[in-house]
């Protein structure tokens, strides 16, 4: 079966309550947030309970399974995806694009933006696989206008997270803003790519000054490059990917302005939404 549908965007959503967990994420903010516990607890959930298939998101270009999960009395939805499920690309590896969805959700982490759902990398029914918590998106948002938005500061910090991990595909499907005023964002498997492929939705900020928020979470993910962040990419990237990453953040830093779409490659994922 497939899973319930949300918007026209190809995602879905569940018509299910999730219990407690997933509520107190939506309150998290674009700063570092003061909720770490829930993020653990959350973490916790994802990486021992007891996954079930629901459903399969069908319009993803990999398998993409709706599931839910249980453990100690808590229950939450979740994507998995399966590393056999994965097609194979002419520019990234084979079978890495699960263990790149886990180094997004660590630079979302390290920079305080809490972009990416919490996020783990375990066994699942098919494999190994990605398993990220569900975000059920504000049904009262226009993600078209949204996207649009000039004067949205979430959206804005996304353009930024988006460049320091070389995003090739921001879709408007791939915003998932929560009632409670966060927005998050999924599906980051084709990205921290060695060359320049930077493909979005949010070009709007092209050449204009970073925001000091957007400084402040750019030194600390050159910070903890050296640190705990580095350690954890040098599990799901290769070297050269990694030093594309410090240069990308350098890059940001020194020029601080946002990047302009790449001259030799496509600059808006099609379809863009």
């Amino acid at each position: 079966m497939s899973a319930p549908a949300r918007t026209d965007t190809g995602l879905a959503v569940s018509d299910r309550p999730r219990g407690g967990l997933p509520d107190a994420r939506d309150g998290a903010s674009t700063e570092r947030s003061p909720e770490r516990g829930l993020e653990e607890a959350a973490i916790e959930l994802l990486m021992e309970g007891e996954l079930e298939i629901a459903g399969r998101l069908v319009e993803a270009s990999n398998a993409t399974l709706y599931c839910t999960v249980t453990h100690e009395g808590q229950e939450a939805a979740c994507v998995y995806k399966p590393v056999a499920g994965e097609r194979p690309l002419w520019d990234f590896p084979h079978g890495t694009l699960a263990g790149r969805e886990l180094a997004a959700y660590a630079v979302s982490r390290a920079s305080g933006w809490d972009i990416v759902p919490p996020t783990v990398y375990r066994e699942g029914p098919f494999g190994p696989g990605m398993c990220q918590l569900w975000i059920d998106p504000d049904p009262a948002v226009d993600l078209i206008a949204l996207a649009r938005s000039g004067s949205h500061d979430g959206l804005r910090a996304m353009a930024v997270f988006d460049a320091v991990i070389n995003n090739a595909d921001r879709k408007i499907g791939h915003l998932l803003p929560t009632p409670a005023g966060h927005l998050y964002g999924c599906d980051h498997g084709v990205c921290f790519a060695e060359e320049y492929k930077l493909r979005t939705v949010l070009w709007q900020w092209r050449g204009d000054p970073l925001l000091a928020e957007a400084v402040q979470a750019l030194e600390r993910i050159g910070t903890e490059l050296d640190g705990e962040l580095g350690a954890t990419l040098r599990q799901w990237l290769t070297d050269r990917e990694i030093r594309a990453t410090r240069t990308r953040t350098e890059m940001l830093l020194r020029h601080r302005v946002h990047p302009y779409p790449p001259e030799d490659w496509p600059a808006v994922p099609w379809p863009p939404i």
